[in-house]
């Protein structure tokens, strides 16, 4: 019996610990300097924009008897 109820033990230890140390996980989004703002938005006005694909286009494109084709 002792073996059994070690084991469970362990196994409920372990999903604990794998639990928390998934609730941490989340990452913040580093601050920009000055400087690196600037940089990107200068990026930005260089880059031209893309352009706006047709509604007919994407709602073609994701159909389903496109998506059952596959």
């Amino acid at each position: 019996m002792s073996i059994i109820g070690d084991f469970v033990e362990q196994v409920t230890k372990t999903v604990l610990n794998e639990g928390m140390r998934k609730i941490g996980g989340k990452r913040r989004r580093r601050r920009l300097s000055p400087s690196q703002r600037i940089a990107k938005e200068i990026e930005r006005l260089v880059k031209p924009a893309k352009r706006q694909v047709s509604r007919k286009k994407t709602t073609r494109a994701r159909s389903k008897t496109r998506r059952r084709a596959y």
